[in-house]
């Protein structure tokens, strides 16, 4: 019969079986980064050209492809080591299906280019077939976020993930900004759009900023080239304004460039962000693995003893509280992290919750998914209660809300 340190050997192998499969999720999510942000760029640049009837930004189109194309084979490898056994991943049923999403953009590419390169495309349908693209690749890093089981892992993987959202919401402000200034024309409906991205990004930054190390948090805020904030703030006020104000067609390029150094110094401090997630999971494993060790230790001191398998009288008692003590030690932080765990994860089930509440009033009322999050967050101020609790409250009442689809 198995004694109890057996079982928690056990327990100790399947911590790191759980760690090692964390650790295979953030190498998976920095090659995602990476071509994340290509894409981004790829998309604000053909944002230009399109807008300009293809008379800018032409050859840079070219390079960024290029350069996009250069990353694609790093994150199919990524998404190739991961065991897609049905016993291995927590979540793999959503996982793979986003994973599947994504290999399905990409093999659409091409014909995206193509479409952008005989000009058959407005920037706003290119903005939204990119942007299915990024969106896709930020859901593989929700789900690996979503199915972490160690607390400081999972809260690393909360603020990077946000971070990277408030990122590609700042990329798709770089994409809007830049067909508007290279058509010197924007419209109501258009500044509304605008508006809402700035504000989607401070609020994507603000949980990254309550789940993020201090540490790292500080050298995001420090991060920012001096003076392009300012810059930044300042075309967009004249972006705001443009059908006011007398413009000149150089501001796409000053926009372009703006934004891509904002953009490009995220970059640099997701790319801190997810080496600090490595770094993570690494300790975590190699501490894991320590104890492991020393409990190994302990159960062959306690095998090796005389007696045909029994323990001598003096070294039971001993042996004993050595046991009891690991397995104290060891539901105790199993306790802590399970409380830690629940507070990650609220944040993590209230985003779940907003999208499929969107989704319901998108589907009902046949609102764009802008105008779904704005209502939300209009019945929420009226109401004085968190978007999270309307969302929740919008599912519960979906079959009775009118205009429901047959």
């Amino acid at each position: 019969m198995k004694s109890g340190l057996q079982f928690l050997l056990a327990a100790r192998r399947s911590e790191i079986t759980e760690l090692e499969r964390l650790s295979r999720s953030s190498a998976l999510v920095g090659a995602v980064g990476a071509l994340t942000h290509a894409v981004q760029r790829e998309r604000g640049i053909t944002n230009v050209f399109l807008a300009s009837g293809g008379e800018r930004f032409g050859p840079l189109r070219l390079e960024q492809i290029a350069q996009t194309d250069g990353l694609r084979q790093p994150v199919l490898d990524a998404f190739e080591a991961l065991d897609s056994g049905p016993d291995h991943h927590p979540n793999g049923a959503r996982l793979f299906n986003r994973i599947a999403g994504v290999m399905h953009e990409l093999d659409g590419l091409a014909a995206l280019r193509a479409q952008v390169a005989q000009q058959r495309m407005t920037p706003r349908a290119a903005t939204e077939a990119y942007s299915r693209l990024v969106g896709g690749l930020l859901a593989v890093v929700f789900e690996a976020a979503d199915s972490a089981g160690d607390p400081a892992i999972a809260r690393a993987l909360v603020a990077l993930f946000n971070f990277m959202q408030g990122k590609e919401f700042a990329g798709q402000e770089r994409a809007h900004g830049a067909a508007v200034f290279a058509s010197l024309h924007i419209d109501a409906p258009q500044v509304a759009r605008w508006r809402h991205l700035v504000e989607l990004q401070q609020q994507a930054f603000d949980v990254f900023r309550d789940f993020a190390d201090p540490a790292l948090a500080s050298v995001a805020q420090g991060q920012q080239p001096p003076g392009n904030d300012a810059e930044v703030e300042r075309l967009r006020h004249v972006g705001w304004t443009l059908g006011q104000l007398a413009m000149d067609e150089g501001l796409a390029s000053r926009w372009y460039d703006a934004m891509t150094a904002r953009i490009d110094a995220m970059r640099a401090t997701e790319e801190l962000l997810a080496s600090h997630l490595r770094s993570l999971c690494a300790h975590k494993i190699e501490e894991a693995r320590a104890l492991l060790q020393d409990e190994a230790a302990l159960l062959a001191g306690s095998a090796a003893a005389p007696g045909a398998g029994d323990l001598p009288a003096r070294l039971a008692p001993q042996l004993e509280r050595s046991v009891l003590a690991l397995v104290q030690e060891q539901s105790q932080r199993l306790q802590a992290m399970g409380e830690e765990l629940e507070a990650v994860r609220a944040t993590l089930n209230e985003r779940k919750l907003i999208e499929r509440a969107k989704g319901v009033l998108m589907a009902h009322r046949q609102l764009s998914e802008e105008d779904a999050y704005k209502l939300m967050r209009q019945m929420a101020m009226n109401q004085k209660r968190r978007i999270g609790d309307v969302a929740e409250a919008l599912l519960s009442m979906a079959e009775v809300l009118p205009g429901k689809p047959r």
